[in-house]
């Protein structure tokens, strides 16, 4: 669960975090929005099922949205 924190070191600030579709990139896009900034998610999986992974950014993106954060998904 994702929770953020509006007032949180990265106020004001936006990150952008590549290869967060998954794993150590999907982790940090998730921990700089619970710091407070807007997240810009970026990789070449759009949505679960366009990899053989499970994952992708418009689902990271949605998990922020829905604790309250701004994010954008952008395919790289």
């Amino acid at each position: 669960v994702v929770k953020i924190n509006p007032g949180g070191k990265l106020k004001g600030k936006v990150a952008i975090v590549t290869g967060a579709s998954r794993g150590i990139g999907e982790a940090i896009a998730l921990r700089y929005a619970q710091e407070g900034a807007r997240v810009v998610v970026s990789a070449r999986t759009i949505d679960d099922g366009d990899h053989v992974l499970a994952g992708g950014i418009n689902d990271v993106v949605q998990r922020i949205v829905d604790a309250g954060g701004q994010a954008i998904a952008v395919r790289s």
